[in-house]
């Protein structure tokens, strides 16, 4: 009788709504409950199998038409957190054509119920989870993605410590007069949105008002070829970090040509803000995993 009540008890258990059973390390798995999830996106997640001791995460997030595995099997991050131990989550997009939802207010606010904040709160379950170390959090992600990157380092600033957009526009670029969710901004694609540097600044100080700490350092990557978000976004985006940060965009720390590779130049105004700028590539850049490893501070 005994044996039967343990054998009921573990049974119940393991029914319960409220346990959270830990993903396998060493493949994708799904987690269907990590909190509120007002749109609906899915999160997926890649535990390595030799986790850190406080470990690391790192979002990446899937272009139009992707989805989180997709860009599990098609970005280095996976194979990367098994030699730096980091966490990976790969949100998915519920939207038709897989696209974000970087147009809506409610995306474009702190906690204002979009896509950012069902992925914020896929990050707050995982550094609980994980026991995660909340000064190495960092988001990235390519084309629609690289678009999201930019909006999670605008209106959730205090929850990432660097990003790293390939191929996106700036945060708000993207924004929908009539409040459209997952909305296309032909002005914006095509390159013909030209703010100053205040007032790109402005839109990321709209998106979280009474936010007044850190923000998180960001490396820009896109490709003078770009027939699908044209490279005057590169600018645009480039602006609108140095007016958060106050660096000057016409008068850049460095720039360097050939770097990290023949025909990119990489340009750098301060420790927190970085361009990389890839002559003749179109739509996307290709990752350039262990230079991110270096931005996110993974190594040196």
């Amino acid at each position: 009788m005994a044996r039967i009540s343990v054998l009921t008890s573990f049974l119940l258990l393991l029914l319960s709504p409220f346990v959270h059973l830990a993903p396998t390390p060493g493949s994708l798995q799904k987690v269907s409950d990590f909190g509120s999830n007002p749109t609906n996106v899915g999160m997926y997640i890649y535990v390595p199998k030799k986790l850190a001791d406080k470990p690391g995460i790192v979002v990446a997030i899937h272009y139009c038409t992707g989805s989180a595995q997709s860009y599990y099997s098609g970005s280095p991050y996976s194979q990367l957190s098994e030699t730096y131990g980091f966490v990976v989550i790969y949100p998915s997009s519920p939207h038709s054509g897989t696209c974000w939802d970087v147009s809506s207010k409610a995306s474009l606010t702190h906690n204002g119920g979009g896509d950012s904040n069902a992925i914020a709160n896929m990050v707050t379950w995982a550094i609980t989870q994980y026991s995660a170390d909340t000064s190495k959090v960092f988001v990235t992600g390519s084309s629609s993605g690289a678009m999201m990157t930019n909006v999670m380092a605008a209106a959730y600033p205090e929850m990432f410590a660097a990003g790293i957009a390939y191929s996106g526009v700036p945060a708000g670029c993207f924004v929908s007069t009539s409040g459209g969710v997952d909305a296309w901004n032909n002005s914006c694609a095509n390159g013909q949105v030209n703010d100053t540097p205040q007032q790109w600044a402005n839109v990321v100080d709209n998106m979280y008002p009474s936010y007044n700490g850190t923000r998180p350092k960001m490396q820009i990557y896109h490709g003078s070829s770009d027939a699908t978000l044209l490279p005057n976004n590169y600018k645009e985006t480039m602006k609108q970090w140095c007016g958060v940060f106050g660096y000057s965009y016409d008068s850049p720390a460095s720039t360097k040509q050939n770097t990290p590779q023949s025909q990119y130049t990489t340009t750098t105004y301060g420790p927190m803000v970085q361009g990389i700028y890839a002559t003749g590539v179109g739509h996307t850049v290709p990752i350039h995993g262990s230079q991110d490893m270096q931005w996110f501070g993974f190594t040196t």
